[in-house]
């Protein structure tokens, strides 16, 4: 399932350990999801996660609509990531990364907002992504994924003032951390790899005000 190859994917990036498998929490019918999403919700999103708190601790779901997951299962991109399947891969990895993120730092008794799980999502996509390419491209350093993944991006005009300040900050924090990481570690079209790793490591293990201050001091 690519869901759970993107998991281990993003635990290898960042050594952390998994115990629990996404596919366990995985929902890909949208029926499923009435009743459980906020009425005054308009949008028809194809990835959410949903988390409710109770006496018991917290509960999560991943939603990823079916289509998508279908539609990588046939154009595979960790085998051959391309302009055709950039968008889906771009959608299950957000939800895996929201997946990942918020199990990893509730298994650890840590606080995680909103904010902070666009804004680790946002990197995971862009170090993810360069990190597929890299291997895809022999060792090259794919210089236009950052415009490709951070530039001209838009907003849904259904999202309240709340929640699009939380995307437009998360999109602007992890912009200017992803471009210091370009600057710090890349030079000539050829990353420092393992230098980059211990850069993202770092960054994914700091608490959510940490994170935020240190991706908008990036420069």
């Amino acid at each position: 399932m690519i869901a759970q190859r993107l998991q281990v994917l993003l635990g290898k990036l960042y050594d952390v350990d998994m115990h629990y498998d996404v596919a366990d929490f995985l929902v890909s019918d949208r029926a499923r999801l009435r009743g459980v999403r906020a009425c005054n919700d308009a949008r028809r999103n194809e990835e959410e996660l949903l988390m409710t708190q109770t006496e018991d601790g917290a509960h999560l779901s991943l939603f990823i609509d079916h289509p998508v997951l279908r539609r990588l299962e046939i154009q595979d991109p960790l085998g051959s990531l391309t302009e055709s399947n950039l968008g889906d891969w771009c959608t299950v990895l957000e939800g895996v990364s929201h997946f990942l993120y918020a199990s990893w730092r509730l298994q650890n008794d840590s606080p995680v907002s909103l904010l902070e799980l666009e804004t680790q999502a946002e990197v995971d996509k862009y170090a993810a992504t360069v990190f597929l390419l890299i291997n895809q491209a022999g060792g090259r350093f794919p210089q236009y994924a950052f415009a490709r993944l951070f530039g001209g991006c838009g907003f849904d005009a259904r999202l309240n003032a709340e929640q699009l300040d939380r995307y437009s900050t998360a999109h602007r924090s992890a912009a200017r951390y992803c471009r210091f990481l370009e600057r710090r570690f890349v030079k000539r079209g050829q990353a420092q790899v393992e230098a980059l790793l211990r850069e993202l490591r770092k960054f994914y293990r700091l608490g959510s005000a940490a994170k935020m201050e240190y991706a908008l001091a990036a420069c």
